[in-house]
């Protein structure tokens, strides 16, 4: 059951209730080993760190910084500093210093706790370019800080500020007088046109998103919940704390790269994640499948259509199968699919909200199909991550993002924009009074910038307002849904569909190099270097004739009609990625202008 409370006393009150049991399950900097921290540890330390705040007088909605990766240090900071009401700002673990030091000098950040060696560097780089920067607190011990460096300590020293709670009674006080305006956090959203701005989360947002999902998302005492995703994501974060409302276990995977093995040590119930996570699990078994033996592929695709018909066609429509089908489906379930979740660490799965981007048709299905309950869901930073998602005891159609939560109302305006109103819905941009005029019509109304539509109480996503494309011959592409249908094939890692005022649509197609070079060998395809092999006639065939098949469904002008394969991945260093991997289609169009232009000669 939840506890409700504001998140000043939250983990105290969770510690009354569950005491030694344990909370996180985590691996320091640089181990491969497991460890466990009980709701009372966890209590202690953010006491601790609520003190040690206090003796570094940090003041009441002060803004502090956090550049880390997920880390338990991470969580006992967010917590100590809700605890005395100052604000932490999040910094992705992949910013820049131009990026960090935008966000310290427009946020006036004092205070900046940074993961290991990369965010300790950069930031002891833009100290002198910052001046309301003091101090740096390092979480990892093993980071090596400049022998010139007077201003940092490591988080073990910080905590000694706070041993033996010195400051304890203040710290009750403040936690007493924390209400729902005071803000919680600033995320900064690093937009897909560059533009940085600090989106306001304050409690009262917090509270009302615990309470309006508690009612959808049946996460509970007995789940073993991954923390895969940033903590700097509106996503995991919102999803994090509403495990801890509700006393679930959370497994804090530091590494995202090593997520798939963090996976298979620690068999989670239980995971949020972007499509993109499950795009590559599809691939992995196709590919699986694909290199199987002819009766192990008639049986996997007997499987799968069996499955399909049990999960899509009855399940998720309400209905209960056919009992024939039903003792098919358990058979399969318990010999092929269980295999495919073993693989995947998942064995006792419950279920897998996931968002933040278009979800293909195609990997929704295959989700559902092997037996993994995928809720899809559609929110943003400015909501406070759900504006809604899919409820497991409501029928729910493949395709939608769900139903609408407790407390917000949606409108859809002109061009169809999908226009939110409520509790969980943000106040406004930090220093942005400007865009916040902008931000919000006339009846509060907040501007998503996303077309959609409801039906039969179901939200669905038709495309991204400004990245709406339109050729030269008048028709509209919508990039994100084309390259969601091309994106689950195992030869393309990165895609970017070019149309905008063009005669037709092209892309540029950053493939899997290791694959790719595998397909040379296996057909004694000759190269000198991943440029030439990715303009050999016999790997343009092969990529073509691929291409052809994925968009068999869309219209002829949606179609992509030429594309170039490049040799160097894009990059969040060239500008060309958000630290969240969505492309910046201005600065792809810049940086290959004229690969782009050769596409289009005559």
């Amino acid at each position: 059951m939840q506890t409700r409370c504001h998140f000043s006393v939250l983990i105290h009150e969770q510690a009354k209730k569950y005491g030694e049991r344990t909370v996180f399950e985590y691996r320091d900097f640089g181990s491969t080993e497991w460890r466990e921290c009980s709701w009372k540890t966890f209590s202690e330390r953010v006491r601790q760190v609520s003190n040690a705040m206090l003796n570094l007088n940090v003041k009441v909605q002060e803004n502090m910084g956090i550049f880390s990766q997920n880390v338990i240090q991470y969580m006992f900071t967010d917590f100590g500093a809700f605890g005395i009401r100052a604000v932490t700002i999040p910094f992705y673990a992949t910013s820049s210093e131009q990026q960090i030091q935008f966000m310290i000098s427009d946020a006036q950040i004092r205070i900046l706790f940074v993961g290991e060696q990369d965010q300790y560097d950069k930031a002891y780089r833009v100290l002198p370019l910052c001046p309301s920067l003091e101090k740096i607190i390092i979480f990892d011990p093993a980071v090596k800080k400049d022998p010139n460096d007077p201003s940092s300590m490591y988080f073990d020293e910080f905590l000694k500020l706070g041993e033996g709670f010195p400051r304890q009674s203040e710290v009750d006080v403040l936690s007493k007088q924390a209400n729902n305006d005071d803000i919680a956090n600033i995320l900064y959203t690093s937009g897909t046109t560059g533009d940085s701005k600090g989106v306001i989360l304050t409690h009262g947002q917090y509270n009302a998103a615990m309470l309006a999902n508690d009612e959808c998302v049946p996460v509970g005492e007995k789940d073993r919940v991954m923390c895969f995703l940033p903590l700097t994501h509106v996503f995991e974060r919102g999803w994090a704390f509403l495990c801890l409302t509700e006393g679930a276990k959370i497994i804090i995977n530091t590494y995202p790269k090593e997520v798939q093995q963090s996976l298979r040590e620690t068999h989670p119930t239980c995971m949020c994640a972007v499509p993109r996570f499950w795009e590559k699990v599809y691939i992995g078994v196709k590919e699986k499948i694909e290199s199987a033996s002819a009766l192990e592929r008639k049986l996997f695709n007997r499987a799968l259509a069996v499955g399909r018909r049990h999960n899509i066609e009855y399940v998720s429509r309400g209905k209960r199968p056919p009992l024939n089908l039903h003792l098919e489906y358990m058979m399969y379930d318990k010999t092929v699919f269980s295999l495919v979740r073993k693989q995947l660490g998942l064995e006792n799965p419950h279920f897998f909200p996931t968002a933040g981007s278009y979800v293909s048709s195609e990997v929704e299905e295959f989700v559902h199909t092997i037996g993994l309950n995928m809720v899809v869901g559609y929110g943003l930073t400015e909501s406070l991550a759900t504006v809604s998602c899919d409820h497991m005891d409501k029928v729910y159609t493949m395709g939608s993002v769900g139903r609408p939560i407790t407390g917000i109302s949606i409108k859809i305006g002109e061009n169809d924009e999908i226009l939110l109103k409520g509790p969980t819905i943000t106040k406004g941009y930090y220093n942005r009074d400007a865009l916040n005029k902008e931000a919000f019509d006339e009846d509060g109304y907040f501007h998503t910038g996303d077309a959609g539509y409801l039906k039969d109480g179901e939200l669905y996503l038709k495309e991204r307002i400004k990245e709406l494309y339109k050729t030269s011959n008048g028709k509209y592409i919508a990039p994100q849904m084309i390259e969601s249908k091309l994106l689950v094939d195992k030869f393309i890692e990165q895609l970017a569909v070019i149309a905008d005022q063009r005669k037709f649509v092209s892309a540029l197609i950053v493939p899997s190099f290791p694959l790719l070079e595998d397909y040379a060998r296996e057909h004694n395809i000759k190269y000198g270097s991943m440029s030439e092999l990715c303009k050999h006639p016999a790997i343009m065939k092969m990529m073509q004739e691929r291409i052809d098949t994925l968009q068999q469904q869309l219209a002829s002008y949606e179609k992509i009609k030429r594309f170039t394969l490049l040799p160097n991945a894009f990059t969040m260093e060239n500008g060309e990625l958000t630290n969240t991997l969505k492309i910046r289609r201005a600065v792809l169009n810049k940086n290959y202008a004229a690969e782009i232009e050769k596409m289009y000669e005559e």
